[in-house]
């Protein structure tokens, strides 16, 4: 009999919905039209494009013109960063604020960018992955033109003070953008509230499919068109709609944000049984700050194994996790997230991230807290690592 399929890699992508399969189906098939045609089948499409914009933006508390659709989050990170760095050069500013552990689609742009003639500081955060609104404040100087601070993080699921550092741009009249890719529909966003002038977010993280993601640009700010060649998105990005994906994205964020506060404690509950369980093992450390972290998101370390080994030992038992990022999987070196907090590389390489969704079950909790302590020792057993380890070697000053 085939094992069940325990999915618990969620910050990775997630299934798409039956709602919101539903919700897009009919413009994959009869609703087929391009929304600037102007036959029904057209208009049509144009009109649920503009519903779905409205949703978007209800979602965020945010005008509907503030709305922009794009490929993905990592699309609307470059739009967001590249062309507010154009404009601030335009006015002799070319210094960018962020952190050290970003998503890549942040730090591989922003390193673009030095190669460009700006100049990026990288502020640190501390042993708990928190950013200090006072470090952002130190590091903001009179040539800064963007602040970008992710919302919370990918791997370690901390979630920022984004109100408070939103506060110190808005007085210092710097623009701040932050990537809400994993903070969409698990905390409460309000942009204008939390002073945030451009966001980005994804649909394949909240059970939209791959492939459609969105960018709040505050009204007042005016960033550069990111593709031309036509007047789609308010002639911003060109290029015929992805009218089903647009609709799906709509679909999942309503669903995503319609009772946070349930979902929160749904998956808090569950998310602190795995970490009070893993944690017992033997040289394992929780990653991240145990509060202040997304409700699904559980990241620990175990001492003398590889997370390569320990993801496929556990994939033989039907569990689906990940040791970080999935966008940088096949990279060999140590999650940079786990490094900026203080982590040496034998630590580092030894992780497990597991993320929740709403479809899992107290049965799934119960065969992961069963599995991983068997496949850790199992894997331990045959470790040289941890056979330096058990006799106090300093294996972190090499």
């Amino acid at each position: 009999m085939d094992k069940r399929l325990i999915y618990v890699d969620n910050a990775a992508t997630t299934k798409i919905s039956k709602p919101v399969l539903d919700a897009m189906m009919p413009y994959l098939t009869d609703g087929f039209g391009n929304a600037s045609s102007i036959y029904s089948i057209g208009m049509n499409s144009a009109r649920a494009i503009l519903k779905a914009r409205e949703t978007v933006a209800k979602a965020l508390g945010a005008k509907t013109s503030e709305i922009y659709f794009t490929s993905g989050g990592s699309e609307a990170d470059n739009w967001a960063i590249k062309c507010a760095a154009d404009a601030g050069a335009g006015r002799g500013k070319k210094h960018i604020v962020t952190t050290v552990f970003e998503h890549h689609a942040v730090l591989h742009t922003c390193e673009y960018l030095e190669k460009h003639g700006f100049e990026v500081t990288y502020v640190p955060v501390d042993e708990m992955g928190l950013v200090h609104p006072e470090d952002i404040e130190k590091a903001i100087r009179d040539d800064t033109c963007l602040v970008t601070v992710m919302f919370a993080n990918n791997e370690i699921g901390t979630i920022q003070p984004i109100p408070e550092i939103g506060e110190i741009c808005r007085r210092k009249k710097v623009l701040f953008h932050t990537d809400a890719v994993q903070a969409v529909g698990n905390v409460e966003i309000d942009v204008a509230a939390m002073n945030i002038d451009l966001l980005s977010l994804s649909g394949h993280k909240i059970h939209a499919p791959k492939g459609v993601g969105a960018m709040y640009m505050r009204t007042g700010v005016n960033l550069p068109n990111l593709i031309h060649g036509g007047a789609q998105e308010r002639s911003k990005r060109a290029g015929t709609e992805n009218v089903a994906g647009i609709v799906a994205l709509a679909k999942a964020i309503e669903e995503a944000v319609k009772d946070i506060p349930a979902k929160q404690a749904k998956l808090s509950k569950m998310r602190d049984r795995l970490i009070n369980e893993l944690t017992k093992i033997p040289e394992s450390r929780l990653n991240g700050d145990p509060k202040k972290r997304l409700c699904g998101n559980v990241n620990i370390s175990f001492r003398g194994i590889e997370g390569e080994s320990l993801l496929l030992s556990l994939d033989l038992e039907g569990i689906c996790a990940s040791s970080g990022s999935a966008c940088t999987s096949g990279s060999l070196d140590p999650s940079h997230v786990l490094l900026a907090i203080g982590l040496p590389h034998s630590t580092a390489h030894g992780s497990l991230r597991i993320t929740l969704s709403e479809d899992n079950t107290d049965e799934d909790i119960d065969a992961i807290c069963e599995a991983v302590p068997r496949v850790v020792e199992k894997l331990r057993a045959m470790s040289p690592l941890w056979e330096r380890i058990l006799r106090d070697e300093d294996i972190d000053a090499e």
